[in-house]
């Protein structure tokens, strides 16, 4: 697949169709800034004194009501989301040979510039399509524009039945903002055919590629600040790697069914499978335990909680066909096995979650043909909000039959629960906890729907999507064998203030970032032993703001397996990655497999390197390792490296028995308060109530470093630092003790500098401080050590480095050395000294 020519085509086709339906809006009078009234004349309809067929009537009223709903910008993305979903399902449909009558319908076999549909015309038989009408059209010989648009609708209508998710009853707002001009030379139509050779849509994995590539733009508008409920899909939709994602799905559901099936032939299609680890035999027993002797593939459920456009599941139905034809099954029975008993997807995107249905069904009518001519659909719910639900008419019209009112009455108190809890769905997603009481009446409510459903058409209809909620109730209030994600990543601070809340409130300690609270949701919904797989930043393997979470995996699951990526290892990711898988088992002394791929640079060599390390675990970057270990180190981190010599250093004293820290100085506003201390009169940067030298980090360089900054300290200055919300002060007796400060935020290991008397520490260089200033030389020796780069390299791989990770390396000074130490180092500092005076600025 040509990844380059999708990257070149999708970000513009998204532009693209903004653009043509925005210009179609305004053909009918609609505009961002105003919206021309309609008046109905006999035959015609009237908008902005020019005349219209009067058909067009009903349509423009309900593209005039959704703006009013969702605002202009809003409405018009979402139908060019839809039409460029609809072209890309029939593009796929028509190479792959999907489409009933077996002509294309946006090109031509031969590259004619027109449409095959357009020669078979008189010929078609599809549902709405009037074929007097079709046969004029064809006769007038320069109408063909006209009888391509009347096609391309008949095609989507017909299509509806099988794919209702995607292809709407095109008979509404949609249909009005179609373009005219589809058979020109620079049509949106032509531009797809074109854009993207033929052999790149051989496998559904495009689909995907192309959804990332059409919400890139749209990312990047809206990363890097806080992020609207309706822009959370594309702040947070990353398309995961092929590699990865059979990784996850052959770790998960592959080592769940090996577990009970040692011998299984599917082992040999695995070749990310992870071989587990030999466990102790306190550990082989609780295996067994949750290990079940037989498995019947129907029963298997498997969720993907923020599926996007379905790339995880769709190589999840792989590895399901595999299981099915192993046991026997019949191949054409197969498909609709998976996708009704299976597979199980939530979303909070439509668009994406249309894209995902029709992969999967793309998936499943490769190996039956028959597969569109049913009425089951995949098992993916788009969430449905509860807002404009009136819970009073709802109880109405759910406990109303033929007969009046009947027993197994739902009240509405239990009504207007489930619509509340559903209030902020899109934005919430599958976060969203049912509650046990609520939980426990859903079947009940369920079975009354049923009666509705039967009984009274227009009391269903007056339900609305009351039936929606409920559906994703019950599919909430499950739990799944195995459940894999990318989830979302946002930094809490990104985070809308309606979100924020719903996590402190409901994922307290882990609202640190979305990809957190996703974690802890995802392992309450999965059985007990059941397996579960991620993609996600590592930085909660390591960093103290995420102990409580890891703190959670390593007590209350056993990380099975973990991939971790070299920085720039994930193409499209802006964030270092980490993939692992975990079963639902409580066990300190469980024994995973770690992947180090740090060594190795670039996105083209994480999946090599992985392989070899699956096939020679002494290649030198695979390890085993236990919770018991990683609990042994100061704040748990995932140091699955380090040998048990290493670990046994945690016994020592820490840092913090000999150094402490109090607090830094922060200005509150850094163009005022710090200059460069050439730009100060030389009479009054030596005058230390007036200027300090401000220590905020700087280049590599250990020891010593002259600081460039000086920060305000009259009396004025120190004061604001005191009172402002922002701004903070050191504690006044540190202002003339000697310490030792690094670079907070590193492209490398930090380099440890002496904070000199008189200087003050900043953010950006914090700093600690001696108990006993006779350990401040040995100090500065110990933290620039090789030693201590080995260690932080667990603390804090992602080169923030906080004072809290210097403070927990274990740290033994020999008392003997340190007389020895002492001057040796003030003599390093004492030649640098020397030759920054040498320096120009330094005159």
């Amino acid at each position: 697949m040509n990844r380059t020519a999708l990257k070149n085509y999708a970000p513009q086709a998204r532009r693209d169709f903004i653009q043509a339906m925005t210009d179609r809006a305004a053909f009918y009078g609609i505009t961002a800034k105003k919206v021309e009234s309609m008046t109905v004349k006999g035959d015609v309809v009237v908008i902005g004194g020019r005349e219209y067929p009067k058909a067009i009537a009903d349509k423009r009223t309900r593209l005039e009501e959704r703006i009013q709903r969702d605002g202009f910008n809003q409405t018009i993305d979402a139908v060019a989301y839809s039409w460029f979903n609809r072209f890309v399902a029939l593009r796929y449909m028509e190479l792959h040979g999907y489409l009933e009558h077996g002509y294309r319908v946006l090109s031509h076999p031969e590259g004619k510039p027109f449409a095959e549909i357009l020669e078979h015309a008189e010929h078609l038989d599809l549902p709405t399509l009037d074929k007097s009408t079709v046969i004029d059209l064809k006769l007038a010989g320069n109408k063909e524009n006209e009888l391509y648009r009347l096609l391309l609708l008949a095609q989507c209508n017909a299509l509806h039945a099988s794919m209702p998710f995607l292809f709407e009853e095109i008979n509404d707002e949609t249909e009005l903002l179609l373009p005219e001009g589809l058979l020109n030379s620079d049509s949106l139509i032509r531009k797809l055919v074109d854009g993207i050779a033929e052999e790149d849509w051989e496998k559904v994995e495009i689909i995907g590629w192309l959804y990332q590539y059409f919400i890139s733009e749209k990312k990047d508008e809206v990363i890097g600040s806080v992020v609207a409920s309706e822009d959370i899909p594309a702040a947070t939709q990353l398309f995961t790697p092929n590699w990865i994602v059979r990784y996850l799905v052959q770790n998960t559901l592959g080592r769940k069914w090996l577990a009970t099936y040692p011998e299984s032939s599917i082992r040999g299609q695995m070749e990310f499978y992870i071989e587990p680890a030999e466990q102790e035999p306190e550990v082989q027993a609780k295996l067994k335990e949750i290990t079940p002797e037989s498995l019947n593939p129907e029963d298997i459920t498997f969720l993907d909680p923020a599926c996007g456009s379905g790339h995880i599941l769709v190589e999840a139905y792989d590895l399901f066909k595999a299981i099915y034809q192993e046991r026997g099954y019949r191949t054409k029975d197969i498909p609709a096995l998976i996708l009704q008993k299976n597979l199980f997807g939530f979303e909070i995107d439509d668009r994406a979650a249309q894209l995902a249905m029709f992969a999967l069904l793309m998936k499943a009518r490769a190996d039956d043909r028959r597969i569109l001519d049913s009425k089951g659909q995949p098992n993916i719910v788009c969430f449905v909000e509860g807002k404009g639900l009136n819970p009073a008419d709802l109880a109405i019209a759910i406990n109303q039959d033929a007969g009046g009112i009947s027993s197994g009455n739902v009240s509405q108190f239990d009504i207007g629960e489930l619509v509340e809890l559903f209030e902020h769905a899109k934005t919430f997603g599958s976060l969203i906890q049912v509650p046990p009481s609520l939980g426990n009446k859903l079947e009940a409510i369920e079975a009354r729907l049923n009666l509705v459903e039967s009984g009274d058409g227009f009391a269903w209809r007056s339900l609305k999507h009351f039936p929606a909620l409920v559906k994703q109730a019950n599919f909430l209030n499950s739990k799944y064998d195995v459940v894999v994600a990318n989830p979302p990543y946002i930094g809490n601070k990104y985070l809308a203030p309606v979100l924020k809340a719903f996590l402190k409130e409901n994922y307290f300690g882990f609202e640190k970032d979305l990809f957190s609270a996703f974690i802890i949701r995802d392992i309450s919904l999965s059985k007990q032993g059941g397996e579960l797989g991620f993609m996600s930043p590592f930085v909660w393997m390591f960093i103290s703001s995420y102990e409580e979470l890891r703190q959670q995996i390593i007590n209350k699951s056993c990380l099975s397996t973990l991939v971790q990526l070299e920085y720039s290892g994930f193409d499209g990711a802006t964030v270092p990655i980490c993939t692992y898988t975990m079963t639902n088992m409580i066990s300190s002394d469980f024994k995973g497999s770690f992947i180090k791929l740090s060594d190795f640079k670039g996105s083209d060599e994480q999946a090599p390197k992985t392989l070899e390390a699956i096939q020679n675990k002494k290649c030198g970057w695979f390890f085993e390792a236990k919770p018991s270990d990683f609990k042994k180190i100061p704040g748990s981190p995932i140091a699955y490296w380090f040998s048990p010599r290493v670990i046994e250093n945690y016994r020592l004293p820490p840092l913090a028995d000999r150094f402490f820290s109090d607090g830094l100085t922060k200005t509150g506003n850094n163009s005022k308060y710090l200059r460069v201390w050439w730009e100060i009169d030389g009479r009054k940067v030596h005058d230390y109530e007036l200027y300090r030298a401000c220590q905020k980090g700087g280049d590599f360089r250990k020891y010593y470093r002259k600081s460039d900054w000086v920060i305000k300290w009259d009396q004025k200055s120190r004061k604001h630092y005191r009172s402002d919300h922002v701004a903070r002060i050191s504690p006044e007796y540190l202002w003339e003790k000697c310490g030792i400060t690094w670079t907070k935020i590193s492209s490398s290991f930090p380099s440890f500098r002496i904070l000199e008397k008189y200087d003050i520490a900043e953010t950006g260089g914090p700093a600690i401080f001696p108990k006993n200033d006779e350990d401040l030389e040995v100090g500065i020796g110990f933290l620039n050590s090789s030693v201590v780069t080995y260690f932080l390299n667990a603390l804090s791989p992602t080169l923030n480095f906080q004072t809290n990770d210097m403070l927990k390396l274990p740290a033994s000074f020999d008392e003997n050395l340190i007389p020895k130490i002492k001057p040796l180092v003030s003599k390093i500092v004492d030649c640098l000294k020397e030759a920054d005076s040498d320096l120009e600025t330094d005159k």
